[in-house]
């Protein structure tokens, strides 16, 4: 797998380790090929998968942000698959309401309440 790709992973899978998350069999699957990027699939326990991506070569916020967000999307679903909440990760102020949502600020890549913009910590951060 792409070395770019897995160091963006590392800090969104450590946050999904925690106790609200579930982990994905991540298999060094290209699903794509547009030029500049990496990809793999991220497979639940259920045998399904979902492809995620970055681009190459641009600032490491830049991949990790919209990396969780992709990671996100898979995780809801293998929650839901589960028979668990779909909040994740879940928000500290609304915790029954949304999850937080991974943004870029002042160069990192960070967990925030859709809402109020409140940052919840860097992702690779969260024990919840």
């Amino acid at each position: 797998m792409d070395p770019e790709l897995v160091a963006a992973l590392q800090p969104i899978l450590k946050d999904l380790a925690g106790p609200a998350g579930v982990l994905p069999e991540v298999r060094d699957e290209p699903w794509q090929d547009f030029e500049g990027t990496a990809s793999a699939i991220l497979y639940a326990a259920d045998g399904s998968g979902t492809g995620v991506y970055i681009h190459l070569g641009v600032p490491f916020c830049a991949q990790v942000a919209p990396l969780a967000d992709q990671v996100q999307d898979w995780a809801v679903e293998a929650l839901c698959a589960l028979g668990r909440s779909t909040s994740w990760p879940p928000c500290p102020e609304h915790p029954d309401r949304h999850p937080l949502r991974a943004v870029e600020h002042a160069g990192r890549a960070v967990w925030a309440c859709p809402v109020t913009g409140v940052e919840a910590g860097e992702v690779g951060t969260l024990t919840t």
